[in-house]
C-alpha cells in the first residue's frame, strides 16, 4: 500500500479529530444507556431502590401478561391503518404539487405547514376536532344530516380516529416524494406518450417504478414511527378507552414512571427494538421483489 502524502495525513488526521465528538456522543447518549437499559431489564428495579437481578423473568412475565398483548395489537393496529394511508395521501397530493400550475410554492409550503405545528399543539387541536358535542367533525356531519360520532370517546373509533387524524402531518412524507418525483427522468415520459400511451400508462409504467425506493423508505420510517406512537394516548386519550389505546410506548411509560417498574420497561424496550429489528428486516428482504433501482438496473 503506497504511503500516504503529507497532505492526506494531515487531513486523515483532522478527518478523525473532528469525528471524536460525534463518536463520543454516540456512545454516552446512545450505546451507554442501551447497555445499561439491558441490564436493567435483567432485574426487578423500583425507582429509589437496589437493582436485583432475576435473569428473563421479566421477558417470560410478558407471555402472561394481558396488557402487553393489548398495547401490541393496539399499536399493530394503528400501524396497519396509519402507515398505508398516510403514504396514499402524501404520495396524492405529491402529485399534485409536481403538476406546472400557478401559485406553486404557495400550495407546497399550505400543505407542509401542519408538520411544523409542535406534536402537543397538534394534539391539542385534534381533541377538539374530535370532540362529540361541539367538535368540527360532528358539527360538519350534523350540518350535512348524518348522524355524529364519539371518535376518540368510543372503544370501537378509537384508533381509526386516531388513524385519520394521522393524516395531518403528511408533510414529511410529502416532500420526500415531490423529491423523488421531481428525479424521475423525462424521457422515459416522452417514450410512453410516443408509444400512444395516457397517464395511467404514464403512471403505472413510469412514475410508479421509479418511485419504488422512495416509497419503500417512507414504507420503513413510517412503520418504526408508528410503532413508537406516543404523544396520542398521553395527551388525548391516557390509554382508554377500556385500553383501546394502550399503545407500546405508552405503556412501556406507564411501567417506567407510573409504576416505577424500571426493570419490567426495560425489558418491554428491548422486546419493541427486537420487533422493529425483525420488521425491517422483513421489509428490507421483500423489497427485491418490488423496488427498482434504476442504477443496479434490475430488481
Amino acid at each position: 500500500m503506497a504511503r500516504l502524502s503529507g497532505q492526506r495525513r494531515l487531513e486523515r488526521r483532522w478527518g478523525l479529530l473532528m469525528a471524536i465528538p460525534a463518536v463520543l456522543g454516540f456512545a454516552v447518549f446512545t450505546v451507554g444507556p442501551m447497555i445499561a437499559s439491558l441490564f436493567l431489564s435483567l432485574t426487578d428495579w423500583q425507582i429509589g431502590g437496589t437493582p436485583s437481578f432475576v435473569g428473563v423473568d421479566n421477558y417470560t412475565s410478558m407471555l402472561d401478561d394481558e396488557l402487553f398483548w393489548k398495547s401490541l395489537s393496539a399499536t399493530t393496529y394503528y400501524t396497519l391503518g396509519a402507515v398505508p394511508l398516510v403514504l396514499i395521501v402524501s404520495f396524492a397530493v405529491a402529485m399534485l404539487l409536481n403538476q406546472r400550475v400557478r401559485g406553486l410554492s404557495l400550495w407546497r409550503t399550505i400543505f407542509y405547514l401542519p408538520t411544523l405545528v409542535p406534536a402537543i399543539a397538534n394534539v391539542v387541536l385534534w381533541i377538539w376536532i374530535f370532540n362529540p358535542d361541539f367538535g368540527l367533525l360532528n358539527s360538519l356531519l350534523r350540518q350535512a344530516g348524518l348522524p355524529g360520532s364519539q371518535w376518540i370517546y368510543d372503544e370501537g373509533t378509537a384508533i381509526p380516529s386516531l388513524i385519520v387524524m394521522s393524516t395531518w402531518g403528511f408533510g414529511n412524507t410529502m416532500v420526500i416524494f415531490l423529491a423523488g418525483l421531481q428525479g424521475v427522468p423525462r424521457h422515459l415520459y416522452e417514450a410512453v406518450s410516443i408509444d400512444g400511451g395516457g397517464p395511467l400508462r404514464r403512471f403505472w409504467h413510469v412514475t410508479l417504478p421509479m418511485m419504488t425506493p422512495t416509497i419503500f423508505y417512507n414504507l420503513v420510517v413510517g412503520v418504526v414511527g408508528t410503532f413508537q406512537v406516543f404523544n396520542q394516548a398521553y395527551v388525548m386519550t391516557e390509554g382508554g378507552p377500556n385500553q383501546s389505546t394502550l399503545f407500546y410506548v405508552y405503556y412501556l411509560f406507564r411501567k417506567a414512571f407510573t409504576e416505577s417498574e424500571m426493570g419490567y420497561a426495560s425489558a418491554l424496550a428491548w422486546v419493541l427494538f427486537m420487533i422493529i429489528m425483525v420488521i425491517t428486516f422483513l421489509l428490507f428482504r421483500n423489497a427485491r421483489r418490488w423496488v427498482y433501482y434504476e442504477m443496479a438496473g434490475a430488481r
